[in-house]
């Protein structure tokens, strides 16, 4: 038997499979072309005068016609290949972050991107450095389906250092659209500050955002608006996707805004529950009360924008230095961090930021943070000052972003870290230090 042509198994392949032969843009570009077509034609026939009497009234002539019927069952054609197609509704987003960063105590300098987060999570690493693909789906019931990937620097691989899963949650309206159930893995919703690099200016994180704060959240809640408030609450574990044996009580995340107007608002986020406590080796020594409270708020007018954070903390047996006997204390702190940005240009923002923690009590110690950390610079003098005072940080950052297109954002900063004690070891002279310097740009690409 004689085979087909080339050209005529391209043509079969595509009649066959219309999905296989255009991409998902070209589809809804040519969808679009139709639907103005479709409009013109419209517009033509409306336009047209009536017809004489006895003569059949085309609006337009048989050719027209005819054209207007081939467009309008294309259209009904593309739309049906995109339900079939599970496009409906669905949006497709995501960036990339490469990053260079300069730590003067660290002795390094070089480019960081979707570095593994299993070796500890620092102000000098945190989230920079990320890649991420997000997809979220809304159903005609109005349900929202959303997954975010983003290897190595998501909220998965600060959970458990291997997951690339930065969200997955569900989102189910009950009484109105208003009126949400919400459940899976979602990321903690607390401070002025985003984790995404598209959502926040700098490119590294703010103190209270790094060492004050959960990572994120696996259960389930409510996510209620009215009016200028917007609540969300939920039932979880906390920094964890299961809970080990004999772990049974889950941790209340609370999250209220409210927004002033067009220029301003502020929220209020808490925690309780059980955290870890870990020792020198960095395994979970024990799991003690922890509560964590913060107020934020931001003022946007013109080419000025301020925010702010107030935060405090405490969590029972956490703190890093012990008492006498041996036996852990509590640990407690207080925090507040302020970004002004002003826009000099349509595209260019210049930028400062400048943060503080007191944490003298009892050696130290953060949420998260129960031993002394001579990177972040966490925990009591390291030059044999008295054990039981922990070091008090602040930071101060300085820099600027410039939009180089709608889907590209170059960053720019410096950030110098300070604290009151000697607590950042020196890599290249093997001493300890009262302050660090970091020099930081990255390229965000998104789309």
């Amino acid at each position: 038997m004689k085979s087909l042509s080339p050209t005529l198994l391209v043509v079969a392949m595509t009649a066959a499979f219309p999905a296989a032969a255009q991409s998902n843009e070209e589809l809804l570009k040519e969808l679009q072309a139709l639907k103005q077509r479709v409009n013109e034609l419209e517009s033509k026939l409306q336009q047209a005068p009536a017809a004489p009497a006895g003569q059949a009234q085309w609006g337009m002539t048989p050719e027209q016609s005819a054209e207007f019927n081939r467009i309008a069952a294309k259209t009904e054609a593309a739309e049906d290949n995109m339900i079939a197609q599970g496009l409906k509704g669905l949006k497709i987003s995501g960036y990339i972050e490469p990053t260079f960063v300069y730590n003067q105590r660290q002795n390094r300098a070089g480019f960081q991107f979707l570095n593994q987060q299993s070796d500890g999570y620092y102000y000098d690493t945190s989230f920079m450095g990320a890649a991420s693909l997000d997809l979220l789906k809304e159903t005609d019931s109005g349900t929202l389906w959303h997954l975010t990937l983003a290897p190595n620097r998501g909220v998965g691989a600060a959970i458990d250092g291997s997951s690339i899963i930065q969200e997955a949650s569900v989102s189910v309206a009950l009484t109105d659209d208003q009126t949400r159930f919400i459940a899976g893995q979602i990321p903690d919703w607390s401070g002025y500050e985003y984790q995404q690099p598209t959502l926040n200016p700098f490119t590294s994180h703010n103190l209270l955002y790094d060492f004050t704060l959960p990572v994120g959240y696996t259960g389930a809640g409510l996510d209620i608006k009215r009016g200028p408030w917007w609540i969300r609450t939920a039932l979880a574990n906390l920094n964890s996707a299961v809970h080990d044996a004999g772990q049974k009580s889950p941790a209340w995340a609370f999250r209220t805004d409210y927004g002033k107007d067009e220029f301003s608002g502020a929220g209020f986020a808490s925690l309780i529950g059980t955290a870890p406590v870990f020792d020198v080796d960095g395994n979970v020594e024990k799991r003690t009360l922890a509560i964590l409270t913060e107020v934020d708020g931001y003022f946007t007018r013109g080419d000025l924008t301020v925010q702010g954070q107030l935060s405090y903390g405490q969590q029972k047996s956490a703190a890093i230095t012990p008492d006498a006997n041996g036996n852990r204390r509590d640990a407690q702190w207080y925090g507040i961090s302020g970004l002004v940005g002003y826009m000099f240009t349509p595209r260019l923002q210049g930028l400062v930021r400048a943060d503080y923690i007191y944490n003298r009590k009892n050696g130290g110690g953060l949420f998260g943070y129960s031993q002394a950390d001579d990177r972040n610079g966490i925990g009591p003098d390291m030059n044999g000052g008295n054990p039981d005072e922990g070091a008090n940080r602040y930071a101060i950052t300085v820099g600027g972003k410039y939009a180089f297109n709608e889907n590209t954002t170059v960053k720019l900063e410096y950030r110098l870290d300070g604290a009151d004690k000697a607590v950042f070891y020196d890599v290249k002279n093997g001493d300890y230090k009262k302050l660090n310097q970091m020099l930081a740009t990255s390229v965000v690409v998104a789309f």
